[in-house]
């Protein structure tokens, strides 16, 4: 495979950090795992209307890309996929940033926000650490 952005893919698969396939990917949003939505650039508008209605009013970030569903499908070892929702922040940042290599225009400031939303997750995920660890130690919060 050429397009190293495309092999990520299929890596996502194996690491099931992407549903694949309109219903799937749907249901993910709906229960709040979704972080990216990536639709295929020859999607059906029925198909484009339900991600959006899917997305609407939630905090997942609907990505067209130039890939066909073809394309898209190869890459997931599928006949053809028009739709996939990846659920790890860092897969959806690393595959952004490989579209943004590519095409920095089209897809920059998508990176830069997905990168932001990381740092932000690592963030919390350190501080819901350091709260466990002072509640296990005993310690307790002081007044400043």
């Amino acid at each position: 495979m050429e397009d190293k952005t495309l092999g990520l893919l299929g890596l996502m698969r194996r690491a099931r950090a992407v549903e694949v396939g309109t219903d799937s990917a749907c249901d993910t949003v709906h229960a709040g795992k979704a972080k990216l939505l990536i639709l295929a650039a020859d999607i059906a508008d029925n198909a484009r209307r339900k991600a959006e209605n899917a997305s609407n009013g939630r905090r997942v970030m609907v990505l067209p890309v130039h890939y066909t569903r073809a394309e898209l499908g190869a890459a997931l070892g599928l006949g053809e996929c028009s739709m996939a929702a990846v659920t790890e922040i860092g897969f959806a940042e690393a595959f952004v940033k490989g579209l943004a290599v590519a095409s920095p225009v089209r897809y920059g400031e998508t990176a830069a926000e997905l990168s932001r939303r990381r740092e932000k997750t690592q963030r919390r995920k350190k501080e819901k650490t350091e709260r466990a660890d002072s509640k296990r130690n005993g310690k307790r919060r002081t007044e400043v």
